[in-house]
């Protein structure tokens, strides 16, 4: 059976003025991203992988090219181009649609846990299912850790809490920076297989950005990057 294209980048660029010095940091990438795959984006520090994510996922905006989202049965709309979007209309689209796990969890720190899980619910006017977090607070072994602050949290497991955050909506896309950056080998392999497992119950369409190269292994399809272009798709 033919994949069904979620994402698709085109012509899709960000430039950075520097001192006078103009420098591509996502240059003129096309590439299609395809329902429940997992997809992992590798290469160098500086090679754009960070940058790339985020003008995939709607947060940050592109010096030019476009990022369309494919909906997902035949009888819906056309596809949206998340840039043509009002920032309010792309604010409630990205909130509706998709999952992000940053690489330095951005965690709010007045709240605990749960509040910072919550979060998205309260900030997107949408149910909050507590039989769902609780259950994925309990897969990740945080169950002990709900009521916590994030400064009371090591690494780890604001890591985890990002995770879970950013999973409860049960987003169409997941992109995650860097997911196992902070854990140790055997928290980065249950985190990898929960966003498996995740991507199969719930058709989950996963991009991940990684310098682990046995997280990269694990995916369906490896971009490789380099001075902001694709050089390589395996």
């Amino acid at each position: 059976m033919e994949k069904k294209i979620i994402l698709k980048a085109e012509n899709l660029m960000k430039t950075y003025n520097g001192g006078g010095t103009f420098v591509n940091a996502v240059n003129r990438v096309n590439l299609p991203f395809y329902e429940r795959d997992f997809t992992a984006i590798v290469g160098p520090s500086g090679s754009g992988k960070s940058t790339l994510l985020h003008l995939l996922g709607g947060i940050d905006n592109p010096s030019g090219g476009d990022v369309w989202v494919y909906p997902q049965s035949e009888s819906e709309k056309r596809p949206v181009n998340l840039y043509a979007l009002s920032r309010s209309k792309l604010a409630k689209y990205r909130g509706q649609n998709f999952g992000f796990v940053f690489q330095n969890y951005a965690l709010l720190p007045v709240l605990t846990a749960w509040e910072n899980v919550m979060a998205p619910s309260i900030y997107n006017n949408t149910p909050f299912d507590e039989d769902y977090a609780l259950r994925l607070f309990s897969r990740l072994g945080l169950s002990d850790r709900i009521h916590h602050l994030p400064s009371e949290l090591s690494g780890g497991e604001q890591q985890r809490v990002a995770v879970i955050r950013a999973m409860i909506s049960r987003p169409r896309i997941l992109f995650a920076d860097e997911p196992t950056g902070n854990l140790d080998k055997k928290n980065g392999e249950e985190l990898l297989k929960l966003l498996f497992e995740m991507r199969d119950e719930h058709n989950i369409t996963v991009i991940m950005v990684t310098h682990d190269p046995d997280a990269a292994e694990m995916a369906d399809r490896v971009v490789h990057m380099q001075d902001g272009e694709v050089v390589q798709v395996v």
